[in-house]
């Protein structure tokens, strides 16, 4: 990036990288949808003002402040109180699972092998188990079922996988974690379920009644919104400690002036992918078919990672035994395409993921493997454009 200085003395940012061809890495970042930009202007410039202030003007930005959680509330199946803005993902799995674990110091948690980077950092400040996966990434259901004891206060399990795509059985571990509360009875310890719906929240149902969860994160650099920006679903009657103490806003869960454009700007982009996702699930699963079954004509020994029924509909995530996927990634930033091997938050860490360890993967195979994320603007001739170069690289290499 350049820094250029204007004879006003603005500093001005400019990009100096050749433009995008083929974007493959919606699962890392979705640009900012044409339609949630224009909802955010007017909060960026006219409607400035801190919606704790008193006079009119502020009041009224309070008033859309409250419609936007409303919108949000609307795709959870919530009430608007049950909604915490936060700033990304991040802060609110971190809010999840710090909010509850500081209050039971001698509990553990579970959560699956597979997690982010966000639950399993936060995780490993606590008594934290890692309950296994099966090869193709979903939960393994009786494994949970024998981690569960009676210190176990908190269980958060990803909805839908960010590296390879899998969907879990959120539902069939809500009614494990029911069957427990049941056992325990009101004399044992509450036992609470969280789930990162980062990446799910293009495709997938968010009810939160329906998936039978306590806490629930979204992201909405993930759905086409701002970056920096989040939501904390958190049942009625759930106490968290906060992360961020001050004036006492999102109900003292999350002190600070709120990112109004921001809120905005993701609520506006929640009711577009909601509204839109059995539509854009269906052309992007059929892309996936087609992408898979060209794949695995093209380059035989190419091997699909993930479950093929229970997976995001945009997810792509294969290896290529013998090449180096480092390389490869470098070679098709070469040719215009833009690819990832993995999370985005790890990607400066060299050892292999740990998600395609927990499916099985040898480190080898995990070092030769790559993930593509398909998005609004995927054709099915960028993908041609892909497999056409991934067979002249792969056959140099």
């Amino acid at each position: 990036m350049l820094r250029q200085q204007t004879p006003g003395h603005c500093l001005v940012y400019s990009m100096t990288s050749k433009p995008l061809n083929i974007y493959l890495d919606y699962a890392a970042a979705t640009p900012l949808d044409k339609t949630v930009a224009a909802a955010m202007e007017p909060y960026l410039t006219h409607h400035f003002y801190n919606p704790s202030a008193t006079y009119d003007a502020a009041r009224q930005v309070q008033k859309y402040l409250n419609i936007a959680r409303s919108h949000v509330a609307h795709w959870l199946g919530s009430r608007p109180s049950e909604v915490v803005f936060t700033a990304g993902g991040t802060e609110a799995n971190n809010l999840a699972i710090h909010g509850i674990m500081r209050q039971f110091p001698k509990s553990n948690m579970l959560i699956s092998s597979i997690e982010h980077e966000s639950v399993r950092v936060p995780a490993s400040r606590y008594d934290a188990r890692e309950v296994n996966v099966q090869p193709d990434g979903r939960l393994d259901l009786n494994d949970l079922r024998q981690k569960i004891d009676d210190k176990t206060v908190l269980i958060s399990i990803m909805y839908a996988n960010n590296e390879i795509g899998t969907v879990q059985p959120i539902r069939e571990v809500a009614k494990i974690i029911k069957e427990v509360r049941k056992l325990r009875g009101l004399s044992g310890l509450p036992l609470y379920f969280h789930s990162d719906a980062c990446q799910a929240a293009n495709y997938l149902d968010l009810h939160a009644d329906r998936l039978g969860v306590d806490l629930l994160s979204l992201n909405g650099g993930k759905i086409y919104g701002p970056k920096q920006t989040g939501v904390l679903y958190v049942k009625a009657g759930i106490k968290l400690l906060p992360l961020i103490d001050g004036g006492g806003q999102e109900r003292g869960l999350r002190s600070g002036t709120e990112n109004v454009a921001g809120i905005i700007g993701l609520a506006t982009a929640l009711t577009l992918v909601q509204t839109d996702r059995r539509e854009e699930g269906e052309r992007l699963r059929k892309l996936q078919q087609q992408f898979l079954a060209s794949l695995t004509e093209a380059l035989p020994t190419a091997i699909v990672n993930g479950s093929i029924k229970y997976r995001l509909p945009n997810n792509l995530h294969f290896t290529l035994p013998g090449t180096d996927n480092e390389r490869l990634l470098i070679q098709l930033d070469e040719a215009g395409i833009q690819a990832a091997a993995g999370s985005a938050c790890s990607a400066s860490d060299q050892t292999p993921s740990h998600v395609l360890r927990a499916i099985g993967l040898s480190d080898t195979d995990a070092q030769s493997s790559l993930r593509l994320t398909m998005g609004r603007h995927t054709t099915l001739a960028q993908l041609e454009q892909v497999i056409l170069s991934l067979q002249k690289l792969t056959a140099k290499s």
